[in-house]
């Protein structure tokens, strides 16, 4: 039996920076630095971590809104740590306060926003 959602519980995810998630690769960008986009899905990755093992079975969440600040550039090779902690729950809504740090430090933070989903519904009407 899932626990019940709430504020403070918290999700990490990490990743290492690579050819393949600079803003050159990711093309929103030009220089072989770590990609905002690469930063915005570690940071929904972190999240869902929050999350995911206390949802009732067949839920997952999806994720609405996501404002954040990308304020320092990330080398090949660093690695990078996203925190998601949950601030709010209203009703299926969740809202977090995320980061990013590299070895030198934060490198981004803002918020989320995801939804509790049922899955199987969400998929079908995405069929549609």
């Amino acid at each position: 039996m899932p626990d019940i959602l709430t504020v403070g519980h918290t999700g990490a995810a990490v990743t290492t920076v690579t050819d393949a998630n600079t803003a050159e690769a990711m093309k929103s960008g030009s220089l072989p630095v770590f990609a905002t986009p690469s930063m915005c899905a570690l940071m929904e990755e972190a999240a869902c971590a929050a999350v995911n093992s206390h949802l009732a079975e067949g839920s997952g969440t999806v994720g609405v809104s996501l404002n954040i600040t990308h304020d320092r550039a990330t080398a090949l090779g660093d690695t990078v740590t996203a925190t998601a902690t949950l601030t709010a729950v209203e009703g299926r809504k969740l809202t977090f306060s995320v980061e990013a740090k590299d070895s030198k430090g934060v490198i981004g933070q803002g918020s989320h926003q995801r939804f509790i989903v049922n899955n199987e519904k969400f998929m079908a009407k995405v069929a549609k």
